[in-house]
């Protein structure tokens, strides 16, 4: 029994360890998106937009010029990193996690369609028609790391089961909002920069055919391809999706090569000395730890190199700084009530908050009832139902895919509110929910 815990607890700890970052990663979104409402309505107002339209230039001669205000290379450069990181997460999950068979991704897939079809279809029923219709792709996004974050609180009400389910539903949401941002949120094309991109990802394939697993050449050729991303015409963060899948996920040593490598290392450095020796002063010993450290990096994949040395700049950075840039909007001169019930606001509330748990539920119900998927063990209906409300926090993505959609303050501003009052009673409410449910083991 002991032994069969320590299995489980292995093969659990990256997900625990992803969780944990979420989760935290979660509070401090939170705290950036107080931050800047508070800063967007204080007197100092003016600062805030004014910080964020601040222009930054890179120069390289006649060859290059970048310039763009500060919002822009968040929206444009850092997003692309942490595109980047979801679609390493999306490889990931594809080849080896839950969506890497049609019996664990079945019921992720078709609770992610629901989530998007719905909502968006809710979005139309008040927009259609109207200025605000290109928006219709704001709601069908969800935001991991609140709803991690909110799960996190729940403690042993929420299963792990229903964690997994979530996280691979969002991983399956976020396929869907990559090409929608792709196909329909897309400027006027550059056929020269495409051209190059192209050039570049056939330079990334032969290096992964090649089987190179330096990070090295995939970090200059990625920042080539974001580049030429960015003079084409189709949005930037595509480039970091499509770097992700570039990336090896096969290793230089297999797991018994490592074992037996590692078993040498150890034996070579218990015999180089005294246990108290130290280190410091044991020259042999010292080789044997930077041949132990070079034997760690080659059993990890370049996919895993890549995320785990990503991710916490992502979850503790770049995503609280977008939400700072982001989330302000000054209500001052607003009349609040009039926006909250506006075409566009009110189409993403009723999508976030009515359209994901419906749309998630329904589709997830009648996939299982027609026996194209199960329900996860542990899980029972009113959880499921109760993650969906919860996949209505759309926050990150939705306001990524806002400022692609509007061009007007106004209408952003609007969208804006939507976005958050939706998101808002969303975690309220999936929250009072499944605090009701009875803790489990």
């Amino acid at each position: 029994m002991q032994r069969k815990k320590e299995r489980i607890e292995i093969l659990l700890k990256p997900i625990n360890e992803f969780l944990h970052q979420e989760a935290s990663g979660g509070i401090l979104l939170i705290f950036c998106t107080v931050i800047a409402l508070a800063w967007a309505n204080s007197p100092w107002f003016h600062s805030y937009h004014d910080l964020w339209h601040t222009h930054l230039v890179v120069n390289f001669g006649d060859l290059l010029n970048l310039d763009y205000t500060v919002h822009h290379w968040i929206n444009d450069g850092l997003m692309a990193i942490f595109f980047f990181t979801v679609g390493l997460e999306i490889k990931r999950e594809l080849l080896v996690g839950e969506l890497s068979s049609m019996q664990k991704a079945s019921l992720p897939i078709a609770g992610a369609i629901g989530g998007m079809v719905v909502p968006a279809l809710f979005y139309v029923i008040f927009n259609s028609g109207g200025e605000g219709a290109d928006g219709w792709g704001i709601p069908m996004a969800t935001d991991i790391a609140f709803v991690v974050g909110i799960m996190a609180l729940l403690g042993p009400r929420v299963p792990l089961t229903l964690k997994i389910f979530v996280l691979a539903l969002a991983i399956a949401d976020d396929i869907g909002a990559v090409m929608v941002i792709a196909i329909f949120y897309t400027a006027e094309i550059s056929v020269t920069a495409l051209v190059i991109a192209g050039i570049v990802l056939v330079f990334l394939a032969v290096l992964n055919k090649l089987g190179t697993k330096s990070l090295i050449p995939y970090t200059i050729l990625g920042t080539l391809l974001w580049l030429a991303f960015l003079k084409s015409g189709i949005h930037a963060t595509i480039a970091g999706v499509l770097l992700a899948f570039t990336i090896p996920a096969s290793s230089r040593y297999n797991t018994e090569k490592f074992s037996t490598k590692i078993k040498e290392l150890i034996s070579k450095f218990d015999s180089a000395g005294e246990h108290r020796d130290n280190v410091l002063s044991n020259q042999e010993r010292q080789t044997d730890v930077m041949a132990i450290e070079n034997s760690c990096e080659k059993v990890l994949t370049p996919l895993q190199r890549f995320e785990h040395g990503l991710h916490p700049w992502v979850a503790f950075f770049i995503i609280p700084v977008f939400a700072l840039a982001n989330a302000g909007v000054t209500l001052a001169g607003l009349d609040v009530l009039a926006a909250l019930f506006s075409p566009v606001s009110l189409g993403i509330i009723v999508g976030l908050f009515i359209g994901k748990q419906l749309g998630i539920f329904g589709f997830s119900f009648i996939a299982v009832k027609m026996k194209l998927a199960s329900l996860p063990e542990g899980v029972n209906w009113k959880n499921l139902y109760g993650a969906g409300i919860l996949a209505g926090i759309g926050f990150t993505m939705s306001l990524f895919i806002a400022g692609l959609a509007f061009n007007d303050p106004a209408l952003l501003d609007l969208s804006k509110i939507g976005v958050l009052t939706g998101s808002l009673l969303s975690g309220i409410v999936g929250f009072i929910y499944l605090k009701s449910s009875p803790e489990k083991k």
